[in-house]
């Protein structure tokens, strides 16, 4: 007998008993299908949960001024994209296996991209297209010509609008979300940011505006406005939005990260991982960029994320539940850099490889228990969407095992509940047959959409087994897949070109106020300087010798991306100048925004270019309560030279 026909025969022996013990009586009525278990997706969430991953493309006025948030006082004669190419990102996106974009129609500067009349701050008032231009619609346009699916992103904090923070800013706010969505077509998310409230522009006040955000806005009315227009659309962050913030923007979800969270404003504890058994679907979003910024910095060139670190980024979000929207920011010209290029094609190709073929595809299933034959073991591997295996109502702990075809490798598996009925498996375990005996090979909490698990090397194994060791209600599982990473083509790295940045190679430090301020110095992100958190009147101090005076334009702040309990970036900054190290002067202080949650390059600019040799930086509190301040590196920049176009 042949080791295919004996395999064969030794599983339908098992599927038959397995059967035989659960299987209605000739003639009985047809086993239901199980009740829903706790909170189920919406439909619209259903589709978004299908989409996995998609792009995010940050682009506006603070492309041209090099800042992550803009105050909101920009000219809108600044941008000015010197060959916007919505064909090559979109292009760049799919290739990298995105399935959608999110476009930035306005960030907290308030500049609009589309031509709307409701503010003279827009693209209207622009030298692109001597005015006539549309970003958004032509981000739009581009996006459905490649088969991808269309999001907006409007920044509910506006820091240009006069009105901010009274009544008549969220009657003007709303009526940008109309404009939004029924200008653009069908969209499948809305992206309204949590950043709201602060110091701004507003109109030439240039105060400080603090809001109840969830009074302020009625969230439930706008999120109904754009159901209202936009059935389809997921709404993003807020409480009784249809997706939740992971809680943080390193692209790393929760493990587990369950799609469900309790009835009450979001809690950044538990949004990283969810609330198991919670009464929203809620699910998460896990967002990054391929960057350490939102928006494009020359300086970065050098930093994009390698098509290895994406694959992780895949397995940290996507293989926990989650969906990655993955930020791809274009630069100046308006196209994405090629590096940025080079980097999604590895990825997308790779990705695409390793999940061409199911390796499970052609294997034999049994199980101890089977619901009966419409929720047989065998539905796992059908493909199919709206299949699922299943058992008796009080079976809640039962195994399934697949009989695999010989000689087939793998590393990954991916395992998928029928969401319509809930997230009902708690905790579980993956075994593998190899040489007659059985090893565990993972055991997790959590698979609702999905879980990929990565084993450490391939794995050639007779028999699979799933599983299932603890669980409310009966188990509905739609899919048991397995697959070999195919690893991506290295991508090589970027020299920094950059002219304007002055190299720290010269710097020293000259003082400070705890030891080990020089990995703020070996441009390093990797490294940091740790300090005890500032007290009242004892600030952290660090004093920088340039090693000659240079001519500046401003510095740079990185925060340290290390996970490191109870440490935190610095709120705020005072830094003074100096060319003999004796007589100084301010040259600039105030806030570093959405550092604790962004962890981006903070590059701040001086009012005008400042002569100097040192640079004495202090800091006096956290971003957010820790008992230690991190910071990777400190570096500055010189004034840029504008050629002539």
């Amino acid at each position: 007998m042949t080791e295919v026909s004996r395999r064969r025969l030794l599983a339908s022996s098992v599927a038959a008993t397995a059967t035989a013990a659960t299987a209605p009586a000739l003639g009985a009525t047809r086993q239901p299908a199980p009740r829903p278990w706790g909170a189920t997706p919406s439909k619209r969430q259903l589709a978004w949960h299908a989409r996995e991953q998609y792009a995010f493309v940050h682009f506006s006025i603070n492309t041209f001024t090099d800042r992550e948030w803009g105050y909101g006082d920009e000219d809108p004669k600044l941008f000015d994209p010197t060959d916007f190419d919505p064909d090559q990102i979109v292009a760049a996106a799919k290739a990298g296996g995105m399935r959608g974009i999110i476009l930035t129609a306005k960030h907290h500067d308030g500049f609009c991209l589309w031509p709307t009349m409701l503010t003279e701050h827009c693209i209207r008032n622009s030298p692109y297209k001597a005015g006539k231009g549309d970003v958004v619609g032509e981000m739009e346009r581009a996006t459905r010509r490649a088969g991808l699916d269309f999001g907006l992103y409007l920044s509910p904090w506006d820091r240009n609008h006069p009105e901010y923070g009274r009544p008549a800013y969220v009657d003007y706010f709303r009526k940008q979300v109309v404009e939004l969505c029924t200008r653009y077509g069908t969209l499948f998310e809305f992206w309204f940011d949590g950043a709201n409230g602060g110091d701004g522009y507003y109109g030439g006040a240039r105060d400080t505006r603090k809001i109840d955000a969830p009074k302020y806005y009625d969230w439930p009315s706008i999120v109904a406005l754009v159901h209202q227009h936009q059935p389809m659309a997921c709404t993003f962050d807020p409480l009784g939005a249809d997706v939740r913030w992971v809680g943080n923007e390193d692209g790393v979800a929760g493990d587990p990260c369950w799609p469900t969270m309790p009835n009450h404003p979001y809690v950044q504890s538990e949004g990283n991982s969810g609330v198991r058994g919670a009464p929203l679907w809620w699910p998460a979003e896990t967002d990054v960029s391929i960057r350490p910024g939102w928006f494009y910095h020359a300086d970065e060139d050098s930093k994009v994320k390698s098509p290895e670190r994406l694959v992780k980024l895949h397995d940290e979000s996507v293989g926990r539940g989650t969906n990655l929207n993955l930020n791809l920011p274009p630069d100046r010209r308006g196209k994405l850099a090629d590096i940025d290029v080079a980097v999604l094609k590895s990825f997308g190709t790779a990705q695409a490889a390793t999940f061409a073929r199911d390796l499970a595809r052609g294997a034999v299933a049994s199980a101890s228990h089977a619901r009966g034959p419409s929720f047989a073991p065998a539905k796992v591997l059908d493909g199919a969407a709206d299949s699922y295996w299943s058992t008796p109502d009080g079976v809640t702990t039962p195994s399934l095992v697949l009989d695999l075809p010989p000689g087939r490798a793998f590393d990954l598996i991916r395992l998928r509940e029928y969401l319509p009925l809930g997230v009902r498996v708690t905790r579980f375990a993956v075994d593998a047959e190899v040489g007659g005996q059985w090893r565990e090979l993972a055991q997790h909490q959590g698979i609702g959409a999905q879980r990929i698990i990565r084993l450490a090397e391939p794995v050639t194994a007779r028999r699979l087994r799933l599983r299932i060791l603890e669980a409310p209600a009966c188990p509905a599982i739609r899919e048991v897949a397995l697959f070999r990473q195919v690893a991506p083509v290295p991508v090589a790295p970027v020299v920094e070109s950059d002219a304007s940045i002055v190299p720290t190679a010269g710097w020293s430090i000259a003082a400070a106020s705890a030891p080990g301020a020089e990995a703020l110095l070996d441009t390093d992100a990797a490294t940091r300087w740790a300090v005890p958190a500032p007290r009242p009147g004892m600030p952290a101090l660090v004093t920088i010798d340039l090693g000659a005076t240079e001519t500046l334009a401003g510095f740079s702040l990185t925060p340290s991306r290390a996970v490191m309990a109870d440490t935190a970036p610095p709120k705020a900054y005072r830094v003074e100048i100096s060319t003999d190290g004796k007589s100084w002067r301010e040259a600039s202080k105030g806030e570093l925004p959405n550092i604790a949650y962004a962890l981006a390059t903070q590059r701040i600019a001086f009012e005008a270019p400042v002569a100097t040799r040192f640079l004495r930086f202090s800091f006096a509190e956290t971003a957010i309560p820790a008992r230690r301040l991190a910071i990777a590196g400190i570096g500055a920049f010189r004034p840029r030279i504008v050629q002539a176009r």
